[in-house]
């Protein structure tokens, strides 16, 4: 059974940041709970995160097609970087010289960077796991390189992001029993020498990361192997590999009310709108995914009723915004007819302007889904957003245990 508001700390660190007076500790207190679904607030360095959130991933230190400006005209509470890409080039020693990733981006909300165990564990031609970490080879320079525990928490002290993952090994999938398992223990022995790595837990929260695969009992086995690190929060790893949607949100379900209630849970690499929706109700307070601009990129946009694509003949001369009532920079300004025209001269605004429209829906129904968990009212929200999408079949409402 979960425990109630009642019983739940906030887990808080004791110790100051010298360089932001106004910080007083990493803390998360739930504001409120309906079912599993959470809201909260996440304090770090450089602010406090309201959650659930969606977090704009800017893999190269940059979201792509948009400025910084207008990445936080969408009302983005926190970005995503990439360590692995960002050690490659520009390289982390040059970015610890500017100031570290808020000074080099200039965005002065708070970051996270994943590990790059993801990234290099997608080489598999290219890559060589050991005990003491992963060899590997640059696709682009054909350089080789090495990452291990130690280095990957190097690596990301000197990024500077408010939460930092750990170096883990994501299995692919499918995965059978033994490797899941084996890569399992293999992760938490590295769990072990990130945290004794790790040089600044006064200003860097580390957050372990739950693998498994599709395995339920290892899953269970992960966070009571994870939990016994007392983190400021814990990440959902190994799932948007290549396993089935249904099979994606099975997982969610069954691992984020293992994690303790007091902490922040974050789902990695999963932002669809049905995604969002599936994970909030299972428990999860954060979430990242590349669609929004990437999809944006190729004409891609979110709606309510789901995905479209704006070079459709169709919206040659619809003169409406690509979602009506939408509060987007996009939807106010210009209509579907002009951004497909954009498009078909293959001009670089039409992609700026549906990413900008995309990151934005994302972000709204973070906060929507928060206003309806804390008015007690989510699984009405939820049934109404899943019946728009076309999941209306599939819609079970869990009933709360009291």
């Amino acid at each position: 059974m979960n425990p109630t508001l009642e019983q739940v700390t906030p887990f808080k660190t004791t110790k100051n940041l010298p360089n932001h007076p106004t910080f007083n500790g990493f803390a998360f207190t739930l504001e409120a709970q309906q079912g599993q679904a959470r809201a909260g607030s996440f304090q770090t360095p450089h602010g406090i995160v309201q959650t659930p959130v969606f977090m704009p991933v800017g893999t190269h230190s940059t979201v792509k097609s948009l400025t910084w400006e207008q990445v936080a005209e969408t009302n983005a509470q926190i970005v995503l970087s990439n360590s692995y890409h960002l050690y490659l080039r520009p390289g982390h020693k040059l970015v610890e010289k500017a100031g570290g990733l808020h000074h080099w981006m200039n965005w002065h909300k708070p970051i996270l960077t994943d590990s790059g165990g993801f990234q290099v564990f997608s080489l598999a031609k290219f890559r060589k796991i050991t005990e003491a970490g992963v060899h590997f080879q640059d696709t682009i320079s054909g350089n080789r390189h090495f990452i291990g525990p130690e280095e990957s928490m190097e690596i990301q002290n000197s990024l500077g992001p408010d939460v930092m993952m750990a170096f883990d090994e994501c299995p692919p999938y499918p995965a059978t029993y033994e490797y899941a398992l084996q890569s399992l223990e293999r992760t938490q022995r590295w769990l072990e020498r990130c945290f004794k790595a790790h040089n600044r837990p006064h200003d860097q929260a580390l957050f372990p990361i739950v693998q498994g695969s599709t395995y339920q009992d290892l899953r269970t086995k992960a966070v009571k192997l994870v939990t016994e690190f007392d983190a400021v929060g814990y990440a959902i790893g190994g799932v948007s590999v290549g396993e089935p949607r249904p099979m994606i949100h099975k997982m969610t379900r069954y691992t984020a009310p293992l994690l303790p209630a007091n902490k922040p849970r974050y789902l990695m690499g999963v932002g669809t709108l049905e995604d969002l929706l599936q994970g909030i109700r299972s428990g999860v307070d954060m979430f990242d995914c590349v669609l929004p601009t990437r999809n944006g990129r190729h004409g891609t946009f979110l709606t309510p009723t789901g995905n479209r694509n704006i070079k459709n003949s169709a919206f040659r001369e619809d003169f409406s915004p690509l979602v009506e009532g939408c509060d987007c920079h996009t939807c106010n300004h210009h209509s579907r007819a002009y951004l497909r025209h954009l498009f078909t001269q293959k001009e670089d605004a039409g992609r700026t302007l549906i990413s900008l429209h995309n990151v934005r829906m994302l972000v709204k129904l973070s906060e929507e889904a928060r206003e309806a968990i804390l008015a007690g009212t989510f699984d009405d929200f939820y049934a109404e957003r899943m019946t728009a999408l076309g999941y209306a079949d599939t819609i079970e409402i869990p009933q709360e245990e009291g």
